[in-house]
């Protein structure tokens, strides 16, 4: 007996001694669970709009996670997983010996590891530091390291961790995010009956989800968490049944992201200033500048009018933008009429990703270099046919047509900008000097137009490609009277710790003088001014009660439209056309394509904005007559004064590669036009009188032969009537201010009436040459005429 004692007491020495190895070996290879303090919790990055209540979009890895403190948690939450998973926490050490050897059994019973009798904390373990698979060796592991975390950490801290860790589904791991997913609220606000529910969720996430088939499954395990709690004394009866016939309406199962584009450029902005790791892990809270309501304005607008467009223009896609003017705060952002259309590259964001041409949109920019260097908005040019020289080759020629393939003769810059008039408006381009247009845009934040060696005169109509957010942004400065304030998407980011690590600050610099804005804005919000270019669209131009700037752009080739409207305070920028660059219909024009959807959204985002109107701009009046619009007087024909008419170039400077080609058109338009006083208007200055014609006593000169403003031939025949109240003594005719003919009384006897009569072939022909004939009579008056012959 001895014998078989000292035998079994050896067994159990070698059984205890191998167990122990086993169990030191199997120690050694345990991460410390000390590092649990200074361990960094994987959470989510939150998106929110400018409230800070409307969720758009988590950023997160595989899991998606908020961490809450204890205190945060509902005692609900807390007392149903300890009455489902563990009612004896608080009581017992790392591990519960009853429970392991009542699931040593059933495994032993099925000849499977079908059970755990694992504790809250050998679950905590496991969720933390091991792999999922059911062997032996991991439930020795999940047992150590449970006795060393009780070692280390409270009840309630390992209670919060669990509740913190665990999965409920849908990539959502802790009850915050559970509460998020699932409610639509905080965990510290759920009831009873949710609470219950979101506890039934761990054991099988995927099989118990409240989206998927066994809905009915979760309620009864639900119930029978409350059954556990009334049973363990945690609620009563009347809270029981209470919370077991709530009717349960989930949250929809959505794809995660509102305005997508929007969000996703704030998640390349946090991924370029912090690294994607970081944002997909910090449990950073962005507050973003977005205006929900906006937003979903914009994209109802947006998705109606590409609709529309699709079914009228063969234009399928449009873009929008809402800036706040005086902040540089994006209240809404729009890529696409669909961000999910992966057919059609719905998430290309054309807002901000897209350089597009943008048409006569960028002609403000020309007009304003040109208020900079004197000229105004009463400078009068000729909008005539043309062919313009290229910059990088004078043999080659450039033709513009205006939209409406209609010439209307003089304009000034007021008409040309207000009507979109492109022959003027590079006229005005090349006046303004394209180096300085350049500069003034970049100014402005136009960040696109860097490659100097591809911009033409063709610039002032579209010639070089743009974003819709630049061009928003250089819209806004005008709104501002010449400040721009830096553009941002974000209000302010959090960490985990509510610590601010970034923070919207406004930054501005002024750009421009604001006379020259206010020269911009007053053209640009004249609704009588515009009335020509939009005709039957006028209407959509006009929100009642408020004054707006507004331009529009449009391809030659119709591939783009835009249209960029204004007050003191909102700036709004739409884009419509194709994004695979496929033209739209001629008749898809930015009025028809873009002005409805810009007019769609501003008529509503203004309702609940005050009044603001632009600053007067100050009058333009310049030394120069003709920047003024004023033509000196020349000439008289059937009793009426006529101006002399020239093209600016004529009196700016003649040397110009341009003055020949932008003259000969206007001399040709004279010839037609002159005496059709509906369409020939131009203003001669304010007691004006004839500088090259002046008559003494009743001598009068009729030049009959050759016409004001003809062009020569070899030879010049001169023919003129002469009247005088006294006998002519002498003739004289000069030729580009040369005397080329004098004919006196010795030679001939004139006497008071006489025609002359004279060929000249001259030798030196400039582009514009004077020809003036002299009389003296003999009371010794004189009298002269001028006029201009061209080559």
């Amino acid at each position: 007996m001895l014998k078989v004692f000292s035998l079994v007491f050896l067994l159990f020495l070698l059984t205890a001694a191998s167990g122990a190895l086993v169990f030191i070996y199997v120690a050694k290879s345990l991460p410390d669970p000390e590092t649990l303090t200074n361990r960094q919790v994987i959470q989510s990055t939150k998106i929110y709009d400018r409230t800070g209540e409307v969720l758009l979009y988590e950023i997160h890895g595989e899991e998606k996670r908020t961490v809450i403190s204890f205190e945060e948690i509902p005692e609900s939450v807390k007392k149903a997983t300890l009455a489902i998973e563990d009612n004896e926490f608080y009581n017992h050490p790392a591990f519960d010996w009853k429970s392991i050897i009542r699931a040593l059994l059933i495994n032993l019973k099925k000849g499977r590891i079908a059970q755990g009798g694992s504790t809250i904390t050998q679950q905590l373990a496991k969720n933390l530091f091991l792999t999922p698979e059911r062997t032996w060796t991991r439930k020795i592991k999940e047992i150590i390291l449970a006795f060393q975390l009780e070692k280390r950490y409270t009840k309630d801290q390992i209670l919060n961790l669990y509740l913190n860790q665990i999965p409920y589904g849908a990539n959502s791991y802790g009850i915050e995010a559970a509460s998020q997913t699932y409610f639509q609220k905080s965990a510290k606000n759920l009831t009873l009956a949710e609470a219950t529910l979101l506890t039934s969720l761990p054991k099988a996430p995927s099989y118990y989800s409240p989206w998927g088939q066994h809905v009915d499954e979760l309620i009864a395990r639900k119930n029978h968490i409350l059954e556990r709690m009334f049973e363990l004394d945690f609620i009563d009866e009347k809270e029981k049944q209470k919370a077991q016939q709530i009717k349960f309406k989930f949250a929809p199962q959505v794809t995660g992201i509102k305005a997508p584009h929007f969000v996703m450029a704030v998640q390349d902005y946090l991924n370029d200033q912090y690294g994607e790791e970081f944002t997909r892990s910090a449990g950073l809270k962005v507050i973003t500048a977005l205006d929900w309501d906006l937003q979903q304005l914009a994209e109802k607008v947006v998705a109606e009018g590409a609709e529309r467009n699709k079914e009228l223009y063969e234009g399928k896609n449009a873009a929008l933008i809402a800036q706040d003017a005086d902040t540089g705060q994006i209240l809404a952002m729009v890529g696409s009429k669909n961000y999910f259309d992966v057919e059609n590259d719905g998430n290309f964001n054309v807002a901000t990703q897209g350089l597009r041409q943008p048409g006569s949109a960028i002609k403000p920019l020309a007009y304003l270099t040109a208020f900079k260097k004197g000229f105004g908005p009463n400078t009068v040019v000729f909008d005539v046919k043309t062919e313009f020289n290229t910059i990088d080759d004078p043999e080659k020629s450039y033709q513009p047509e205006n939209f409406d393939e209609i010439f209307r003769g003089p304009v000034n810059l007021r008409q040309s900008l207000a009507q979109s008039i492109n022959i003027p408006s590079v006229k005005v381009l090349y006046l303004a000097g394209i180096d300085d247009v350049l500069k003034i845009a970049l100014d402005f934040g136009i960040t696109t137009l860097t490659e100097r060696s591809r911009y033409g005169l063709s610039l002032v109509l579209g010639g070089g490609e743009v974003k819709l957010i630049d061009l928003a942004g250089a819209y806004s400065v005008f709104a501002q009277e010449g400040i721009k304030h830096k553009q941002t998407l974000i209000l302010k980011i959090t960490d985990q710790e509510n610590k601010t690590i970034e923070e919207y600050r406004d930054q501005n610099q002024k750009v421009t003088d604001p006379q020259y804005v206010r020269l911009i804005n007053d053209i640009l919000s004249d609704t009588e001014a515009r009335m020509a270019l939009f005709a039957n669209s006028l209407d959509k131009t006009i929100v009642p009660g408020h004054e707006i700037a507004l331009k529009t752009g449009t391809t030659n080739d119709y591939r783009d439209a835009w249209t960029i409207g204004y007050t003191p305070s909102l700036v709004v920028g739409v884009w419509a056309g194709n994004n695979d660059n496929s033209p739209m219909q001629k008749k898809g024009s930015s009025i028809l394509a873009a002005v409805p959807i810009w007019h769609a959204f501003m008529n509503e985002a203004l309702k609940n904005r005050p009044l603001r109107t632009f600053n007067r701009p100050e009058p333009v009046i310049s030394d120069k007559p003709m920047l003024n619009g004023e033509y000196v007087a020349n000439y008289r024909y059937n009793d009426r004064l006529y101006p002399q008419i020239h093209e600016i170039l004529y009196y700016l400077n003649q040397n110009s590669p341009q003055f020949e080609n932008w003259e000969k058109p206007v001399i040709e338009w004279i010839k037609t036009n002159v005496e059709n006083s509906s369409i020939y208007n131009l203003p001669l200055p304010n007691g004006a009188v004839l500088v090259n014609e002046t008559t003494t006593g009743q001598t009068e000169i009729n030049l009959i032969s050759p016409s004001n403003g003809s062009f020569i031939s070899s030879v010049i025949d001169v023919a003129a009537e002469i009247k005088s109240s006294s006998d002519i003594l002498a003739i004289e005719l000069y030729f580009n201010n040369s005397l080329i003919n004098i004919a006196n009384q010795a030679a001939t006897n004139f006497g008071k009436n006489y025609t002359y009569k004279f060929k000249y072939q001259p030798n030196n022909v400039e582009l514009q040459n004077s020809l003036k004939i002299k009389i003296t009579d003999s009371s010794g008056k004189s009298a002269e005429k001028e006029i201009i012959l061209y080559r």
